[in-house]
């Protein structure tokens, strides 16, 4: 067995901060991987950072000079969650093999428009792996989507590679959940099946029911704690109804989807469209609309994938009313359970893989699912900064 120490780091469309694992991964000569988690901490944001990305994102509002240096701003702070993480397990930089990072995404454009004369797909993460790779003296890896999205990918779901190498099975089929400010799904059948393995972003995730639990209470909090407001609130079903008649629910898979269509000026359009109905009803609503659509493409699969698991990470996983809603419109005989379950912690998930996709890249193996993202065929995704 080879060991290897990784130290992942994610920032996901939710902004809370920078997630860093510590992971060591081994391998026997079968090329059978196996991944530990040996430390996970976060990097929180302040509100004004967390401002100065969202204004990134939104189009009527960045400027060159601010993604400019905001980019370098990331590296800077990339390069200190990593340094926390190491720091925390006791360990040193020097113990540490490779840095691998997704950075942090402020546009994601998957489908295809006309510029030039090319049919073109865009995404662009900040956080630059050359600042990171100088401040740590170690090798890092980043900037993996454009690479699928080369070969006519969407640039995501990336986590799915991941997904199928650690987590089939072969007695039945199983579909992991991630609940983040997007939620996606990967449908995994069991290993001896003809299915292909499949990955697709649901639609929203956390994103809508944040925006709203920070209205409802007057920016007092950015989240729905354990789903308490929700709880007191009811569903409008008239309301629900009109909300899943949106075209992204009717798309097939591959699709992927972002705070574009689902961020900032969608929730505010919502918020104000229901102007007399309380807040704790908009957002038991909205709730209701996560869980529904969640569930409702995980029922397109259980039979002809033979899923009797779900297991859920992201943020989400700790909204209890969210899951009880999703228990509530998932047939009986599923289980639902997280991620922590399989040896995966929660909220550690998406940057012990994006390790994994780092340690891939550098061993120069096809690291992207074409079943998940859409891409005509397997590449080696990620950029590398030498130290």
């Amino acid at each position: 067995m080879s060991d290897k120490v990784v130290v992942g780091l994610m920032s996901g469309t939710s902004l809370d901060g920078i997630d860093a694992a510590l992971v060591s991964i081994s391998e026997d000569e079968h090329q059978k991987i196996q991944v530990k988690l040996k430390h996970f901490s976060t990097l929180s944001y302040s509100e004004s950072m967390r401002e100065r990305i969202l204004a990134l994102c939104d189009p009527n509002r960045a400027r060159l000079e601010d993604i400019s240096i905001t980019n370098m701003l990331l590296g800077e702070m990339f390069a200190e969650a990593a340094k926390k993480v190491v720091a925390e397990a006791g360990l040193k930089m020097s113990d540490v093999d490779l840095i691998s990072s997704h950075g942090q995404t402020i546009f994601h454009q998957p489908e295809g428009k006309m510029t030039e004369g090319y049919n073109l797909a865009s995404t662009l993460q900040i956080g630059d792996i050359a600042v990171i790779a100088e401040r740590l003296g170690i090798m890092t890896v980043g900037d993996f989507r454009t690479r699928d999205m080369a070969v006519g990918g969407q640039g995501a779901p990336l986590v799915p590679y991941a997904d199928d190498l650690l987590c089939r099975t072969e007695s039945n089929g199983r579909i992991l959940a991630n609940i983040g400010g997007i939620a996606n799904l990967t449908v995994l059948p069991p290993t001896k099946s003809n299915e292909q393995v499949l990955a697709f972003d649901t639609g929203p995730g956390n994103m809508l029911m944040d925006a709203f639990t920070t209205w409802a209470t007057d920016g007092k909090q950015t989240f729905d704690k354990n789903g308490e407001l929700a709880a007191k609130g009811k569903v409008d079903e008239k309301w629900l109804e009109e909300l899943l008649k949106h075209d992204y629910y009717r798309l097939p898979p591959p699709k992927s989807t972002g705070r574009e269509l689902f961020g900032y000026d969608y929730a505010k359009e919502l918020w104000n469209e229901k102007a007399d109905l309380p807040p704790e009803d908009k957002l038991a609503t909205i709730t209701e609309l996560t869980a529904r659509t969640i569930a409702d493409d995980c029922k397109r699969f259980i039979d002809s994938y033979n899923i009797q698991e779900i297991f859920i990470s992201g943020g989400g996983w700790y909204n209890q009313t969210l899951r009880k809603r999703l228990l509530d419109n998932l047939p009986p005989s599923i289980k639902l359970g997280s991620t922590d379950d399989l040896g995966i912690p929660a909220d550690a998930k998406e940057a012990i893989v994006f390790a994994l996709l780092g340690y891939q890249c550098i061993n120069k193996r096809p690291n992207n699912l074409p079943s998940a993202t859409g891409a005509s065929t397997s590449v080696i995704m990620g950029k590398i900064a030498l130290a």
